[in-house]
């Protein structure tokens, strides 16, 4: 066989192979989230966390340009050859990516790690919604003595990576596998396309940095910054990581953490009861202070500067990228923490 085969062949063994691991969650738990990924993870997070820029950035970056550069030079190149050297470079990457961080897709589900029903009924969700209002209104009001006025974070960016450590302890303290050690938060050198593509932040799989959309409104970034910190620590499906940075957040002893836990988990829910049963959801519109549909109108108003093709064009590729990989809900599974909030909270008070 030549060597121009055996990589693109490596390939298709390493999508035959995930194809057989979704079978075998408890195996992926055992071995790989609770024991490689955690070494992996580990010394990712010691070698890069105390550099201050974005170190996975700069190597996207890098590899941008040398592509662009590669293709330049190579343009006489046949485009079977190209294909095939292609082929070489995604045979690796995507066996990197999965030894590095991406396995975690295949592991055991929260619902049954924490024992938590999958089904629900409107009058749960419109139960559940009922005392989100009454926390949220309480803790907008905390902070600003004014039912009609928006939530301004003062702190700085910096200050928020250092003050979500209290929020992961506290939690931790309740729930050990939810440990968060070894700070690696970062701001995105590429804010302003992830901005673009309608995106608050990612994880680099490669070098296990949370990264965060730095151009954000900082109402909702301590919630934000919580959910990336949640993929590093293992967990891959984004409705989870909704459901953990949700818990670490309002686990703060800081009410701007609380409040942009709140506030988030809140819009899912109306969005939720918007569609199911418009009138249930006019009838509790008007109960929530006005000042925190202040902060939603802010959020609006950011994201309608960046609004563009290019959003829509990645958004469609993230929810294709997010059901193959064991999400089959795609982009729709950042709504479905909504579920895990729920039933979780059924026979628990908030906070």
């Amino acid at each position: 066989m030549k060597r121009k085969y055996i990589l693109p062949l490596f390939l298709l063994i390493q999508i035959l192979f995930l194809r057989l691991l979704a079978f075998f969650p408890e195996t992926v738990e055992r071995f790989y989230s609770n024991g490689l990924y955690m070494g992996i993870s580990t010394i990712s997070r010691t070698l890069l966390g105390s550099i201050p820029f974005s170190v996975g950035d700069v190597l996207y970056g890098t590899l941008i340009i040398y592509c662009i550069y590669w293709f330049l030079k190579n343009r006489k190149i046949s485009w079977k050859d190209k294909l095939w050297t292609t082929l070489n470079f995604v045979s690796v990457a995507y066996f990197l990516f999965h030894l590095l961080w991406a396995f975690n897709y295949y592991r055991e589900p929260l619902f049954e790690k924490m024992n938590i029903q999958r089904d629900y009924t409107d009058d749960d969700l419109y139960a559940f919604t009922e005392k989100l209002i009454a926390k949220t209104n309480a803790i907008q009001f905390q902070i600003t003595h004014d039912k009609n006025k928006k939530v301004t974070n003062p702190y700085t960016q910096d200050s928020i990576f250092k003050l979500t450590q209290n929020g992961y302890d506290n939690l931790a303290n309740e729930y050990p596998f939810f440990k968060y050690e070894i700070p690696s938060r970062k701001q995105s050198l590429f804010s302003l396309p992830l901005t673009y593509m309608g995106f608050g932040g990612y994880l680099n799989p490669f070098t296990n940095e949370a990264q965060v959309n730095a151009k954000l409104p900082m109402y909702g970034f301590p919630n934000v910054i919580c959910h990336e910190m949640a993929h590093q620590i293992g967990y891959a499906s984004e409705s989870e990581c909704n459901f953990i940075g949700f818990m670490a957040c309002i686990k703060n002893k800081d009410l701007y953490f609380q409040y942009a836990a709140y506030v988030t988990a809140l819009r899912y829910c109306l969005e939720n009861i918007y569609v199911k049963n418009e009138s249930k959801f006019k009838s509790l519109k008007p109960t929530i202070h006005k000042g925190i549909f202040e902060n939603y109108k802010e959020s609006e108003a950011f994201w309608e500067q960046y609004d563009t093709f290019i959003d829509k064009g990645f958004h469609i590729f993230y929810d294709q990228f997010l059901k193959t990989n064991q999400q089959h809900d795609g982009m729709e599974s950042y709504s479905k923490f909504v579920i895990l909030l729920i039933n979780y909270y059924k026979d628990k008070t908030l906070g």
